[in-house]
């Protein structure tokens, strides 16, 4: 998962690189079609492609949330910033939360409560850059809402792998979620594809959707996918504490230079509120 984090952590930055040169929806589609076509012979070779009508049902339900999601993100970022958006992701945890206790019966301790509660507190500190009165007016820009939107989504994801797992191996199950995506995203923007100007797409944008597919979609479901039986969605979803504090490092690394100070003590908070959870071994992890 600490891998899976930082792999994610990069897809706000890429996304941000190449969302205003293609269609965000044929963006993501295209993204959903590709991870499948690479992921589909190493899956065939290990586990095979079989597939009942109850998986593909499953995986359906289960990647209709991550379309929401990803749609939702590349929209967002021509409105917003990779920062804004990776620390609103931070609510997902005490969405996935709240989802897993309707859904799974699962009940967090005191700690683990007080963990998403800082961790809220210092998402809605960065997101309103320390400006109690910005607070107060809730005057989030039009990116940040749609990408809040999206996070409602994702809250689902982990929850939904738990609930909807049937022992198949996660491999098998990774590449249908895949699939049945790349179908929701054809059903949904097929119609946009014959107005894309195939020749004017940069080749950034090509390499851009070629990380995307590989390393932010196969590796990191995967990663996820297999880690949430093991750990549980809350503690599974408690990663995305990091996304902040490691975008901060990329932009840093880039040449984007650093947020005002004032932001800083949120994401610290937030941070902080991620190892807290890393440190429970009562959450959610079959018991």
């Amino acid at each position: 998962m600490l891998l899976a984090a930082f792999l994610v952590s990069t897809s706000f930055v890429v996304g941000r690189a190449i969302t205003h040169d293609l269609d965000p929806a044929v963006l993501t589609l295209l993204r959903f079609l590709l991870a499948a076509a690479l992921f589909a012979p190493w899956v065939a070779h290990r586990h095979g492609l079989a597939c009942s009508f109850s998986l593909f049902a499953r995986c359906a339900v289960i990647s209709l949330c991550l379309v929401l999601f990803f749609i939702a993100m590349f929209l967002s970022l021509r409105y917003t910033t990779a920062l804004h958006t990776s620390v609103i992701f931070a609510l997902v945890p005490s969405m996935a939360g709240g989802y897993a206790l309707l859904l799974l019966g699962e009940r967090l301790g005191r700690g683990e409560l007080l963990a998403l509660l800082c961790g809220l507190c210092g998402v809605v500190w960065v997101v309103f850059r320390g400006d109690i009165g910005q607070l107060l007016a809730m005057e989030w820009n039009r990116g940040d809402q749609i990408f809040f939107l999206g996070c409602c989504a994702m809250g689902l994801y982990t929850p939904l792998v738990k609930l909807l797992h049937r022992g198949e191996p996660m491999v098998r199950m990774t590449f249908w979620v895949l699939v049945t995506g790349g179908l929701w995203l054809l059903l949904l923007t097929g119609y946009r594809l014959p107005a894309v100007a195939w020749q004017e797409v940069p080749g950034l944008v090509w390499a851009g959707i070629l990380y995307l597919a590989i390393f932010t979609t196969i590796v990191t479901f995967f990663l996820t996918q297999f880690a949430v039986p093991h750990l549980g969605p809350t503690r599974v979803m408690a990663y995305s504490y990091l996304y902040p504090a490691l975008v901060l490092l990329l932009d840093l690394a880039l040449g984007h230079g650093l947020p005002p100070l004032r932001v800083l003590p949120g994401v610290v908070v937030v941070l902080a509120a991620m190892l807290v959870l890393m440190r429970q071994p009562r959450l959610l992890a079959g018991r």
